[in-house]
């Protein structure tokens, strides 16, 4: 769609944000803006130069670098800009973003070439979802927004809406089934690979904070007294999420949720199962531990735990194979620190905001995106959470009757496995 398209409004809005930047830049540029020592400084020439990008993501003839250093300076990519944006005085614009420049260049063309967002005058698509990452990844407030990325605030809402509904649309496309075949952490493993063979991932439910009217804070409620979603998650043993079913209240039990989630369309392949934890019905498609036996594997490992029969020894292997879906769900509210606290946004956005943090969770899973900066926390999670937020359900409640019709089944699958374990341990001592 050509810029012509757009409402006059929207022109209106974004020939005002462009004029914020052309008349400073043009001072600059007449000044020669240079750091003393002669580096080049980008912050204002470069957002000149991504907002006079044309339709087709291209540069104008306005290159930023040659208006600070003519000579031989390496042109920086739409999406590496869009990172200087957010640049500090110590350069840590990947922390603020957790994600590479190359990630946002890449899902920015995916996105224009099945034309689901597009360049608009002074808003590139790179700066669209770059924007939106660090919404998710600061828990920005769309003032912030204005202030770091220099648009008006109706603007910047337009473009967060548009993202918004671009990111979650592509769940169908980014979120999907494990695969059937046996996984190598596996089969690799003695461990695991004679007798979960047929798991093909984990799943958990996890508490989102919410911040919404009074009115409707009752079913919300959790049992930690705070208000929050409570969301399902699965996960592959490549971390990546297969299954998110975000918007059902706190009050609402895991198995609850996994049974909503199972409604509107999630499926166990056939003869295939997950690992859930205490808080689920032990069935052939949902593998859960044994009640009443420990089930802690930090402390079991950090005290040379030696189990003491069948049961003791299956929960052992359950939590550390299941384990994966802890790594996941700490990766993602690492990654997007904004599903740990509640935020001022619209209730409908908030619910939405689980399920854009797992496709983009997803992507860059994909694309082999880093972790060192994990290590490069300053502010303890823990410390961002308001109020008390459930880790989820200790027990099952016996409250979904399509669950407890298949106990003996789960029952009869779990004691075959846990034997069959328990044999091999022994003979092996």
């Amino acid at each position: 769609m050509d810029p012509e398209d757009l409402s006059d409004s929207e022109e209106e809005e974004e020939d005002d944000d462009l004029m914020l930047f052309i008349l400073p830049a043009l001072y600059l540029a007449s000044t020669e803006v240079a750091t003393p020592d002669h580096t080049p400084k980008f912050s204002v020439a470069e957002r000149v130069c991504r907002m006079l990008e044309d339709d087709r993501g291209q540069d104008s003839d306005l290159d930023a670098t040659k208006i600070v250093t003519p000579d031989h300076t390496p042109k920086y990519s739409v999406a590496e800009r869009v990172c200087k944006v957010l640049e500090d005085d110590r350069g840590q614009s990947y922390d603020k973003l957790r994600v590479e420049p190359h990630i946002i260049q890449e899902f920015s063309g995916y996105l224009r070439s099945k034309n689901l967002l597009r360049n608009t005058r002074g808003f590139s698509v790179e700066e669209q979802i770059g924007m939106f990452i660090y919404m998710l990844s600061q828990n920005a407030s769309f003032q912030k927004l204005n202030n770091r990325f220099q648009h008006s605030t109706e603007t910047i809402h337009r473009h967060i809406k548009a993202c918004f509904d671009v990111v979650t649309s592509l769940t169908g496309e980014f979120v999907k089934p494990p695969s059937i075949e046996v996984h190598w952490k596996i089969s690799s493993d003695p461990r695991y690979g004679p007798y979960f063979e047929n798991c093909v991932g984990a799943i958990d439910g996890v508490h989102i904070p919410l911040r919404i009217s009074d009115s409707e804070s009752a079913p919300y409620r959790n049992k930690g007294e705070s208000l929050s979603q409570n969301v399902m998650l699965a996960c592959d043993f490549n971390l990546n999420f297969v299954h998110v079913c975000c918007g059902r209240e706190g009050s609402a039990s895991d198995a609850a949720v996994l049974y909503s989630a199972m409604e509107s369309g999630f499926q166990v392949p056939t003869g295939k199962y997950y690992l859930v934890d205490g808080g689920y019905a032990n069935t052939p498609s949902f593998l859960a531990p044994y009640t009443g036996v420990p089930y802690h594997t930090e402390e079991q490992e950090q005290s040379n735990f030696q189990p003491r029969d069948y049961k003791e020894l299956f929960n052992l292997r359950h939590a550390q194979l299941r384990n994966h879906i802890k790594h996941a769900i700490v990766l993602l509210k690492t990654r997007f620190p904004i599903l740990n606290v509640a935020t001022s946004y619209r209730k409908d956005t908030q619910l939405k905001i689980p399920a854009a943090a797992v496709v983009l969770h997803n992507i860059i899973q994909r694309q082999g995106g880093a972790e060192e900066w994990l290590s490069n926390q300053t502010v303890p999670l823990s410390t961002l959470k308001i109020g008390a937020i459930p880790n989820g359900d200790d027990a099952y409640g016996n409250d979904v009757a399509a669950f407890n019709n298949q106990w003996y089944m789960g029952n009869a699958l779990r004691d075959d496995i846990a034997e069959r374990m328990w044999a091999d341990y022994e003979r092996s001592r």
